[in-house]
């Protein structure tokens, strides 16, 4: 048997990969019941994990995937990496106190970004937990959880700050945690986003959408 197929697309109508859609989808009715499910979504190789209320995902890897460059200057810390999608991290003194609305805009559209970037601050609390909070484009405004965004962070701070495993607070108020072994070109092997899923209800699609 095949790896599962998934695609995700954003409120905009746009397609990208999404590491949170791609677990969520293991509580949808008729999905694999395997523990560990192949798959690729939106064109990316991966895996999920099942493990007790949780789900976790193997997120691409290989040539292409990985930090790169901030192609952009800052005044703030900052990492860039492709996972699929791009993400742009700044570390702030407090995600708090950001003005996220006003902030992150100019960051997601700028001309140095071909299409754009999803855009996260992080928080260190302590090495190894972090807040973040994330502004994703396609929504165009901030989202609970960006499970992309938090495995970039992971693997920015990974480098920056030492500790492998990191457990981020999210703007929804649950927690996910992420594992990761960094290369030395900046590049990741074995990076893992884990976090809750619960299925919140049942809906059926318009008989219009359906082929």
């Amino acid at each position: 048997m095949g790896p599962w197929i998934l695609e995700h697309w954003d409120t905009d109508g746009s397609k990208s990969f999404c590491s949170n859609g791609s677990r969520a989808a293991l509580a949808v009715p008729g999905a694999p019941g395997e523990t560990l499910v192949e798959a690729i979504s939106n064109g990316e190789r991966i895996f999920l994990r099942r493990r007790n209320q949780e789900v976790g995902i193997r997120l691409p890897e290989g040539e292409g995937f990985g930090l790169r460059h901030v192609p952009l200057s800052t005044d703030l810390p900052a990492g860039f990496g492709w996972i699929g999608n791009p993400q742009l991290v700044l570390r702030v003194p407090s995600v708090a106190a950001v003005d996220l609305p006003a902030f992150a805009p100019p960051l997601r559209h700028h001309s140095a970004i071909a299409g754009g970037t999803n855009v996260n601050v992080v928080e260190v609390v302590v090495p190894g937990e972090a807040r973040i909070r994330s502004w994703e484009r396609g929504v165009e405004g901030e989202t609970l959880c960006c499970g992309t965004g938090c495995a970039v962070a992971a693997a920015w701070l990974a480098q920056t700050e030492g500790p492998s495993a990191w457990r981020f607070h999210t703007a929804g108020g649950e927690e996910v945690s992420v594992t990761v072994v960094p290369e030395a070109d900046g590049g990741w092997r074995d990076l893992w986003l884990s976090g809750p899923v619960r299925r919140l209800g049942i809906v059926q699609p318009d008989p219009s959408l359906r082929p």
